[in-house]
């Protein structure tokens, strides 16, 4: 599937090779976008209250812990035999739940690396997309053609963030470790494979600008222009 969508971005490309360049006119921005950006805010802003409350409760099951602990070590050794299983089954739930409590915490890290990913992805295509429209090497057809394709990419990056949603409601549910390790996987595979196209079709749109400088010094403004130090 993914070699597929990068086979029609390079078949679409290769559309743009063939048109005539003429100076570019600018292209409406997306909507879409604002909406990504306040669905990412909300997700980040969510993940790091999440993980602060886990991380206050895990300081606190530790400090419990340690109390327990310092009261057996006390205990002569006579006495240890008097130690009630109320004690130590609160020792046990202490230790469970400060497991539990830290893998929730890693599995919170996890949705947080993914959705700085989608972040960059956001980042990447406003820095791209605002060059390319100041770019004279494309014309007005084309602009239009490289906003449908942006256009793809950016709607199914918001069906990835209604995953990392999904993934956040799922620890108020009785959802299973496995399945909850699956959805995370299946989002950052998606992640990647919409990064990657865009990164793909910005890195073809940039080639494609060289190919049509017609002098050095015009080869060597565009690279300026994109920042392409080699």
């Amino acid at each position: 599937m993914k070699a597929k969508k990068k086979m029609m971005i390079c078949l679409l490309c290769l559309l743009l090779l063939s048109a005539p360049a003429r100076p570019a006119a600018t292209v409406a921005a997306f909507p879409i976008i604002g909406l990504i950006k306040e669905a990412l805010t909300k997700v980040i802003l969510a993940i790091d209250l999440r993980i602060q409350r886990l991380q206050n409760k895990t300081i606190w099951l530790q400090n419990a812990q340690k109390k327990l602990e310092n009261t057996l070590s006390k205990l002569k050794l006579d006495e240890i035999s008097n130690w009630t299983q109320k004690q130590k089954d609160l020792y046990k739930n202490y230790y469970d739940e400060l497991m539990k409590v830290k893998s929730i915490i890693t599995y919170y890290q996890r949705i947080r690396d993914i959705t700085q990913k989608q972040v960059r992805l956001v980042h990447e295509y406003e820095r791209t997309w605002s060059l390319f429209q100041q770019d004279n090497h494309f014309n007005m057809d084309e602009l239009v053609y490289m906003k449908k394709v942006y256009s793809g990419i950016l709607n199914e990056s918001i069906k990835n963030i209604d995953q990392i949603f999904l993934i956040l409601d799922s620890f108020s549910t009785q959802m299973s470790d496995a399945k909850r390790l699956e959805i995370i996987n299946v989002a950052a595979d998606h992640i990647d494979a919409n990064y990657d196209d865009l990164m793909l079709f910005n890195r073809q749109n940039v080639l494609l600008s060289l190919q049509r400088a017609k002098t050095k010094n015009d080869v060597n403004a565009v690279k300026k222009f994109y920042g392409i130090t080699n």
